[in-house]
């Protein structure tokens, strides 16, 4: 849980941090953009106000004055296209400057950009005739790529550098509730610890005077006891798989053979109650984990099925390879329906859903107990509820 909590809190951060770092260095890119936008803008209406006449220079010759990438065109009443301006640019290619000519006058506005030639037009009306400035914008472009690239570095190493800062903040953060919840964990086993010494002393006596006894309050002082000793023992159990106890080392375990092994000692517990159990398990399914901990994870959902089923019914048990690498044990009954939204509830302590039945032996803690031990091997146990039929799925990863 505790994990879960500090990932949520990783996650949180670093989707705040990743939406503000894309909103600055989109404003600062939209902003870069636009200005060198208006500033090209502005030079080419200032060019076609006062146009410099200027012709290419030759390689020895020094130039005057800085020249700049554009040339300008002058298209005159009767259509005449004439080229000036512009140091960079030969302007002798009478077809070409026309396709240009013919191009701005097809495209909307006074401004825009031929992407094709990678330059950007602007337009001027003039007593004779029109006026048009051609700007290349590779070196716009150019910039623009640049800025590009030096804010994906630098998201990059921020995001990294805010990733190591939240990992600390989420160890930080999460600790007062990790010290609350060790506080608790140990509470509980302690408390368990401490219970069964006297209720091993009532049910000793609750037994003694049930043998001298025909019926009466020894019995029912036997039956509370047990009762109360089974929760002792769930709480242990929780507490234990809080504190990630380790048990028994993690080994190859048959898990096909063990599913058969758990479903033969409940095959006459269900005959008691009218119920039928019918089991198909694909043999040779192999998983890493501790045998113990899985076999009271198929002990608690066969001994959920014998309490709630509905007699006379069938309880079918099917263990099969799902997909390539995984396993899937389902123990599926005859019951009440149960809306969707409870659920993910069933797995949660000491969760009833009726909680008319309470003093049938159980206290809601087997699955969780089954959760706990599942989650504990990377597994997911999942419930399923349609048809007047409730589905318990186990999921193992194959070794």
């Amino acid at each position: 849980m505790l994990k879960r909590l500090r990932l949520k809190f990783v996650v949180i951060n670093m989707a705040i941090v990743t939406a503000m770092l894309c909103v600055i260095f989109g404003l600062i890119y939209h902003s870069t953009r636009v200005d060198l936008e208006a500033e090209n803008i502005n030079m080419m209406r200032a060019i076609a106000s006062f146009p410099v006449l200027d012709q290419p220079g030759r390689p020895d010759e020094a130039p005057e004055e800085v020249r700049l990438p554009y040339f300008t065109l002058q298209i005159e009443a009767d259509g005449t296209v004439s080229a000036f301006g512009g140091g960079y640019y030969d302007l002798s290619n009478t077809d070409f400057l026309q396709d240009l000519a013919d191009e701005v006058r097809r495209a909307p506005g006074d401004t825009g950009v031929l992407e094709d030639y990678h330059l950007r037009f602007c337009r001027v009306a003039t007593p004779r005739g029109e006026r048009l400035v051609f700007s290349d914008i590779s070196s716009e472009q150019a910039t623009l790529d640049s800025l590009i690239r030096a804010c994906l570095l630098i998201g990059a190493l921020s995001f990294l550098a805010f990733l190591g800062l939240s990992l600390l903040l989420a160890r930080w953060a999460v600790k007062p509730v990790e010290r609350a919840w060790q506080q608790q964990r140990q509470f509980v086993a302690d408390a368990s610890h401490e219970l069964k010494t006297p209720l091993a002393v009532i049910t000793t006596n609750a037994e003694l005077l049930q043998g001298t006894e025909e019926a009466g309050p020894a019995g029912h002082i036997l039956s509370t006891a047990r009762q109360m000793r089974q929760l002792v023992e769930d709480l242990l159990e929780l507490a234990r798989a809080d504190g990630g106890a380790a048990g028994a080392p993690m080994a190859a375990v048959d898990w096909s053979a063990l599913v058969e092994e758990a479903v033969l000692p409940f095959e006459p517990v269900f005959f008691e109650r009218g119920l039928t159990l019918t089991s198909r398990i694909q043999p040779g399914l192999t998983v890493w984990g501790r045998g113990d901990q899985l076999r009271q994870a198929v002990d608690i959902l066969l001994d959920n099925a014998q309490k709630y089923a509905i007699s006379p019914s069938t309880v079918y048990l099917h263990l099969d390879r799902a997909g390539h690498n995984r396993c899937l044990l389902m123990v599926e009954n005859r019951a009440e329906p149960i809306p969707p939204e409870e659920l993910q509830n069933l797995f949660k302590r000491f969760y009833r859903t009726d909680r008319a039945r309470s003093r049938d032996g159980s206290f809601g803690l087997g699955l969780a107990i089954a959760w706990q031990i599942v989650s504990g091997h990377r597994g997911r146990i999942w419930a399923e509820s349609r048809d007047g039929r409730i589905r318990f799925y186990i999921e193992l990863f194959l070794h």
